[in-house]
């Protein structure tokens, strides 16, 4: 069986506080992008995990996909199975792509074997995953807050708009991206009011904490920020904690000479 996790972006991320058990409080609004990893499961006599496509740093048995397979089989004492992961999106790019890849290996794994979990339970073992891992069990745009395991679903909807993703391969872990930043404990707007406001106006109310620290460390995500900002986007940002810098679009912009040395993706949403 195999399914196809897509990463996402945030518009908007601010960090609120620290919390007790040593994570951060955010709030973000989370919207899913149609670039896609491709993740398969066989049956076997031994679980196995294959990395195809982009590298990825670390311990195989550490990779989400291998946890998540450790967390139903703890729960449901599951057959083993042989996972293939295809790597298309950027990992440390801020897009989710590990948080997905994990949270669509619970799903696969529950149509699999009719484990008939349901969509609160799943949310629950994806938050053991990781922070971001519980947006991607319903997919669909929310604002994302606590430690990313309150995700409430907003009427978001960029259907036709088009949306420029640049990465320049530099992978920034999460911790390193934490250490960048100092929690200020505030409210810099509101999420829920993005269901309110013109597309005109964004720019003016969403911003990524990240940005300005990641960008001041990284000459090259500055360069592409300041690339994108000739091409007539509503709206730019730095999405999560990583190094992928995105523009949103009324109509296709014109972007094929720019970015020199990155990898860019253009799709309709």
């Amino acid at each position: 069986m195999i399914n196809f996790p897509n990463c996402k972006i945030n518009i908007g991320l601010n960090i609120t506080g620290k919390r007790s058990d040593g994570y951060h409080s955010i709030q973000s609004v989370f919207y899913s992008v149609p670039l896609f990893d491709s993740l398969e499961i066989i049956t076997s006599e031994k679980t196995s995990l294959a990395i195809h496509g982009d590298a990825i740093l670390g311990d195989l048995k550490e990779n989400l996909v291998y946890k998540a397979w450790e967390l139903l089989n703890k729960e449901f004492d599951i057959p083993p199975v042989e996972i293939h992961l295809l790597k298309k999106i950027p990992s440390g790019g801020g897009v989710g792509g590990g948080s997905a890849d994990g949270s669509f290996m619970l799903r696969l794994l529950n149509d699999f074997f009719q484990l008939n979990i349901t969509t609160k339970k799943l949310e629950e073992f994806a938050a053991s995953l990781g922070s971001d891992c519980p947006f991607f069990i319903q997919n669909k745009p929310a604002i994302v807050t606590g430690r990313g395991e309150f995700v409430q679903p907003i009427n978001l909807n960029l259907k036709g708009k088009f949306l420029l993703l640049v990465n320049p391969g530099i992978h920034i872990s999460t911790g390193k991206a934490f250490s960048m930043i100092t929690p200020a404990e505030k409210t810099a707007y509101l999420p829920s009011e993005i269901e309110k406001l013109s597309h005109s106006d964004w720019q003016k109310f969403f911003e990524n904490d990240f940005e300005k620290p990641i960008l001041k460390a990284y000459p090259k995500i500055q360069e592409i920020a300041s690339e994108i900002t000739t091409l007539e986007c509503f709206y730019q940002s730095l999405s999560g904690t990583g190094s992928t810098y995105y523009g949103l679009f009324h109509k296709k912009p014109n972007y094929e000479r720019s970015f020199e040395g990155c990898k860019k993706w253009l799709v309709e949403l």
